[in-house]
């Protein structure tokens, strides 16, 4: 039974490759501090963070998918960002590849949530 929203499979997958972004970006250049580095971070925890705000919504299945395809799009800024710090050379390919991995299997699971809102949300009795 899924009690809040710490129990989805798909926030505990994002938090856990938001820690590893974080830590892998602590090796990030200081010239990189308020630009990348704070970039990465913050699309990479706003995934989490928009899949809480879309459980406490769940009353309302219209603001719930907002919220999981507001998470769905820092997904893709993620992605950008990393992509970035590939081309940059701060992360190596292989890291690149772990990371990526992890953050599209959040986003395949995003999208049965997405489509499919009633198996989620409050039923109307």
């Amino acid at each position: 039974m899924i009690a809040n929203f710490k129990d989805l499979i798909v926030y505990q997958k994002a938090f856990e490759h938001a820690m590893k972004i974080f830590h892998v970006t602590k090796t990030f250049p200081k010239v990189e501090q308020y630009s990348l580095t704070d970039q990465i971070r913050r699309s990479s925890r706003s995934i989490c963070a928009n899949i809480g705000e879309a459980w406490r919504k769940r009353r309302y299945p219209g603001h719930f998918v907002s919220k999981l395809t507001d998470s769905d799009a820092e997904t893709s800024e993620t992605m950008i960002w990393l992509d970035f710090a590939l081309e940059c050379g701060y992360v190596d390919l292989q890291v690149h590849k772990e990371l990526a991995s992890g953050i599209r299997a959040g986003w395949q699971d995003l999208g049965p949530m997405i489509s499919t809102p009633e198996k989620f949300c409050y039923s109307k009795k």
